[in-house]
Parts: C-alpha cells; sequence; structure tokens
C-alpha cells in the first residue's frame, strides 16, 4: 500500500511501503548487483510488515485452521501473537502449522474437490513475505500473464484474447497443466526462487510453508512432497514465478499467448504454427516435471463449431458467450437464494437475488444479445415456484402462473433481468459511437 510521502512510480504504489522504499524500489528498476537479493529476512519479520500483514489477513477474514484461531481472535491477540512471531522468524525457528483440508462438492460432478485452510498465523506471515518477495519477480514477468499480478485481471486477459482473434489469430492451442499447483516439483521451485532471491533464511521459510503437509483430522497429517500449499497466500505467486520461463519462451518465439494462472491459451495465425507451438509447450512442460492433460489439451480452429472455454467465457466463431459450467454455477447460486419454502417476502428474496446476478453480470456481459434470455425465464420460474407454494398450488409452474405473476410482476419488483441490461448495453454502445 502506498505510504503518505513516498514517491514512486504508479506501478509500484501496490508495494508495502514499509518494505519496499524509494531507494529499493529504485534499485530494483535499475537491477541489483549480480541479479539477486540479499538480507531479506529482516524486512519479512519487521513489525510494521507483520502488522500490516495481519490486517490484511484479518480484512479478508476467512476460517480458522486446525489451531481453531478465528481472524477476530487472532487480532484481539495480536499485541502478544505478533512479537512472539517476530521473534521465531527472527531465530529462525517459525515452524508452520499443517494446512486443514476439507473437501467441497464439484459442481457437476459427484467427486470432491479438497479445499485447504492455513492458520491464521501462517496467512499473516505468508502475506508479510509476499510483500517482501512479490515485487522482486514482478518487475521481470511477462506482459501476457495476467492471473493474481497487481493492476491486472482476468478482464484483461479476455479482452487481449478478444483483440488476437480480431487479428486473425484463430488457431488457438487449448492448454491444461493435469493438476498444476498440486505438482509442482518443488526442488524446481526453490531452484526458481534461487534465481533471484540469495536470502538463505527466506529460503528456508519458504520451504517449510511447501513441506507443512495437510491435516483432514486431528491425527490424520499428510506430507507435502510436490506442489504448493493448498489455500497458501504465497502460491498463486509461486505458480507464477514456476511458469514465467514459459511465458518467456512464447515471447522469444513470437507466440500470442495468454496466461492466467494455470490457465492459457496461444493464438496463431495458421493450423501449422498452433501444432508447432503445442510441441513447444509439450517438450517445455515435461522437461519441467508437468504434465499437459491429454483430454484438455487441443488445437481448435475459432471459426468452426466448437470453440474452446477461456475463463469463464466460450469463444466460438466470432461471437463469445458464458460457458455451460459458467451457467450451472449462476444456476446453483440462484437456487440456494430461492428454496421453494423460503419465507422471506418476494421483495427480500428478489434484492438477495439480485445482488448475486449484478455480479455475474458484470463479469458476462461483453456476451452476445441474445446469451442471457432462457436464464432470465428460469430465474422467473424459480420466483413463481415459490409463489406457487404458497397460495397451496401443487406441482411445477403451469401456464396459467404467467398470467397470476407475469414478467411485468417481478419488474415491478426490482428483480434484475440479464437480457434487459445487455440490451441496454448495447444501445449505450451504438449511442457512443
Amino acid at each position: 500500500m502506498a505510504k503518505q510521502g513516498r514517491e514512486v512510480d504508479a506501478k509500484w504504489a501496490w508495494t508495502e511501503a514499509g518494505v519496499w522504499t524509494e531507494r529499493m524500489l529504485a534499485t530494483l528498476e535499475r537491477g541489483v548487483k549480480g541479479g539477486k537479493w540479499y538480507s531479506l529476512i529482516d524486512k519479512v519479520w519487521s513489525q510494521s510488515n507483520l502488522t500490516r500483514a495481519m490486517e490484511q489477513v484479518c480484512r479478508n477474514q476467512g476460517s480458522a485452521g486446525v489451531d481453531g484461531q478465528s481472524t477476530k481472535a487472532f487480532r484481539r491477540h495480536s499485541a502478544t501473537i505478533l512479537p512472539f512471531i517476530q521473534k521465531q522468524l527472527q531465530n529462525g525457528e517459525y515452524q508452520p502449522k499443517p494446512v486443514k483440508r476439507q473437501w467441497i462438492d464439484k459442481l457437476g460432478s459427484k467427486e470432491k474437490r479438497p479445499l485447504g485452510i492455513p492458520t491464521v498465523r501462517d496467512r499473516t506471515v505468508q502475506t508479510a513475505l509476499r510483500n517482501v518477495v512479490e515485487p522482486i519477480f514482478e518487475h521481470g514477468f511477462a506482459e501476457h500473464s495476467y492471473g493474481f499480478r497487481p493492476g491486472r485481471g482476468a478482464k484483461d486477459a479476455l479482452r487481449r484474447v478478444e483483440q488476437l482473434l480480431k487479428s486473425g489469430k484463430t488457431w488457438v492451442v487449448d492448454a491444461d497443466l493435469k493438476g498444476y499447483f498440486d505438482s509442482i516439483p518443488q526442488d524446481r521451485l526453490m531452484d526458481a526462487l534461487g534465481q533471484k532471491v540469495s536470502d538463505g533464511r527466506v529460503l528456508e521459510l519458504i520451504q517449510r510453508f511447501l513441506r507443512q503437509g495437510v491435516m483432514e483430522s486431528a491425527k490424520n497429517w499428510k506430507p507435502t512432497e510436490t506442489g504448493t500449499p493448498q489455500g497458501a497466500v504465497i502460491s498463486p505467486l509461486l505458480a507464477n514465478i514456476y511458469l514465467d520461463p514459459l511465458d518467456h519462451l512464447m515471447a522469444e518465439q513470437g507466440q500470442e499467448m495468454v496466461r492466467y494462472a494455470d490457465d492459457f491459451v496461444v493464438l496463431c495465425a495458421s493450423k501449422a504454427e498452433a501444432e508447432n507451438t503445442l510441441q513447444h509447450i509439450q517438450q517445455w512442460v515435461t522437461s519441467m516435471g508437468l504434465t499437459l492433460h491429454p483430454a484438455k489439451t487441443r488445437i481448435v480452429d475459432v471459426n468452426q463449431k466448437g470453440g474452446f472455454d477461456f475463463l469463464g467465457y466460450h469463444f466460438e466463431r466470432g461471437k463469445r458467450w458464458p460457458r455451460k459450467k459458467s451457467f450451472e454455477k449462476l444456476k446453483e447460486a440462484i437456487r440456494e437464494k430461492t428454496p421453494r419454502n423460503s419465507g422471506r417476502s418476494m421483495e427480500q428474496i428478489i434484492a438477495n437475488v439480485n445482488r448475486t446476478l449484478r455480479g455475474w453480470y458484470t463479469y458476462f456481459k461483453h456476451s452476445q444479445r441474445c446469451a442471457f434470455g432462457d436464464t432470465d425465464s428460469w430465474i422467473r420460474a424459480r420466483l413463481r415456484a415459490i409463489l406457487r407454494r404458497r397460495n397451496r398450488l401443487k406441482g411445477w409452474v403451469q401456464m396459467r402462473d404467467h398470467k397470476l405473476w407475469p414478467n411485468a410482476y417481478f419488474t415491478s419488483l426490482g428483480l434484475f433481468s440479464l437480457a434487459t441490461a445487455r440490451a441496454t448495453e448495447s444501445q449505450s454502445r451504438k449511442s457512443k459511437r
């Protein structure tokens, strides 16, 4: 966070002012001698950095880890806890707790996926660690990497994909790294970190987080010998560091790659170029101890039926709309807010539904105009089902329900319409031309 009185370039305003002074940032821009940074651990355990890190973690809230300590309890006792953590870091004695693993439902599948919850104190130390290390690597990251980076996001990546498609790059290498976050070789990741960071105590601390293991019950500890820690604050940064050489390889070869964390596409001008690019990616991935998913990695001609999915959108024949899973996630969220036995007033239900719809639409508003009509109808059907039950009408929605509660009725109660919002957006764009 920028600090009053610190004059730095706008691109570095996000850095932690208590760590990255004007002088350090100038050194970062100029290039440090030997290309490696020494003596960083004191910046990790500085009281101001730990305090700011604690504030960031508590602001994000989140669940308690294996020690059961909540963010509220941590903040309440921080005057005692933070000096103790600082002393452990100074002495090289800090030992992370195992990550608490929970299994949650996987949308559209009977399988479950793991959710990792580090302790609040580990999240605090990781945030302090990230505050120190991130700018060192951010300085050299490739332009076409958008995931989990300051001032960048999914919309920027989607905008770049759209630009490349319009420029004629319509042959797409749609790649999928199989279990990426869980399969990164830790020794090679540490080598990548060591190329720019030479403080052994910082590297040792990161190594301890990589090896902290997971717990599914009080007595069931499992080691983590590969990958980055689940749910960890530093995992996205570590994942970007490991894939950074691939970013630069693609750039050196003149390939138009767009990457968001482990999700990436390469847009090419011909099938032959796409095939050659995929071959180079396969070689690099294999050499780095990773695996391309054989069923999910493919070459796509976007001008033909089928297209490809990227960051929630589906791209096909010059158009884009929310992919099937994006609609499914929206419907799942709406189902949770519209049970037939809801005791809330219809106005309250709609206000709650609108919060989800507006957020979802903000991301998907660049879809083609006809993408949302069916979803609007489905949402109104959910609301009519609630009204039928309240009026002791059996069964699912009937045609006469449209007369009892027409679309205009829900509009009068303020129901947000995806299709109407998209049509208004389209008219606004035309009027500005």
